[in-house]
């Protein structure tokens, strides 16, 4: 894999044309992902966001146009070569019944091995860092099925930490998640890309949560982006009602300072 002279991984998504054998959900789409930054997608349901990170995670292959990785397409090369560019987080994780945590977060080191290359010392270390940095160290041992709700997802963000890419891309972290986990996950992830320089693409459903975590919004409806930038240039009563087809006033979030989103009531 050809390395960014600044040691940064740029990532793209050029003249996209995404289908799943019929109509075309996403067509003509061309998207650029800050380096080192959080991007969430957001959007109306079925406006294409999840189709849209499949295509970037590589598992739905594009009718037309590409993703690169460092400028080169992504199905040009290995599946392990971008399993080590690229991790992925699907909607709803399902692991093995009465796996540990340790166990699952192992897996991540999947494409680093080979047969000449078995588990190592490195690998060790990788699984302990992330056990760290997820703050799952005292829990390795435990079955996941004993965990909660928000320490599940940190089990599977370590095993992405554990992979050592890049890039993380997570399709609706939060989901099924109370507020409190929603904030867990999303705290965690927000010192992710600070501390760690991960770049992380994420659709999110919650917009004012999206507003306060990311640091670009990229915004989708019928298949297309309306707009994408940074949250105060993004976030306005015209896009939201773009986009959302819904009315709203914007005031400032008085924790963050960034736009905090009010839907107006329908009139009885």
């Amino acid at each position: 894999m050809q390395t960014n002279p600044n040691n940064t991984t740029t990532f793209s998504g050029q003249d996209l044309h995404l289908s799943y054998g019929g109509p075309m959900i996403v067509e003509g789409l061309t998207v650029t992902i800050p380096t080192q930054e959080i991007t969430a997608i957001i959007g109306p349901n079925g406006c294409g966001k999840s189709t849209l990170l499949k295509a970037l995670a590589r598992i739905l292959i594009p009718a037309q146009g590409k993703v690169e990785v460092n400028d080169i397409n992504i199905h040009s090369q290995p599946t392990k070569e971008i399993a080590r560019q690229l991790g992925l987080l699907p909607q709803n994780p399902r692991s093995p019944d009465a796996i540990t945590v340790s166990d699952l977060i192992r897996r991540g080191r999947y494409p680093h091995q080979s047969i000449f290359r078995q588990w190592s010392s490195d690998d060790e270390t990788s699984v302990d860092m992330a056990l760290s940095l997820t703050g799952l160290t005292n829990f390795s041992e435990r079955p996941i099925d004993e965990l909660s709700g928000g320490q599940r997802q940190r089990v599977w963000i370590a095993m992405l930490l554990a992979q050592e890419t890049p890039i993380m891309l997570l399709d609706e972290p939060t989901t099924h998640l109370d507020i409190a986990h929603q904030i867990e996950v999303l705290d965690l992830l927000k010192e992710l890309a600070k501390r760690n320089n991960r770049t992380i693409v994420m659709v999110l459903h919650d917009l004012n949560l999206a507003v306060r975590y990311a640091d670009n919004l990229v915004a989708m409806r019928d298949g297309k982006i309306k707009t994408a930038g940074k949250p105060n240039n993004v976030v306005t009563a015209q896009m939201i009602h773009e986009v959302f087809s819904i009315e709203a006033q914007i005031l400032q979030d008085p924790v963050t300072g960034s736009p905090l989103c009010i839907p107006m009531m329908k009139s009885t």
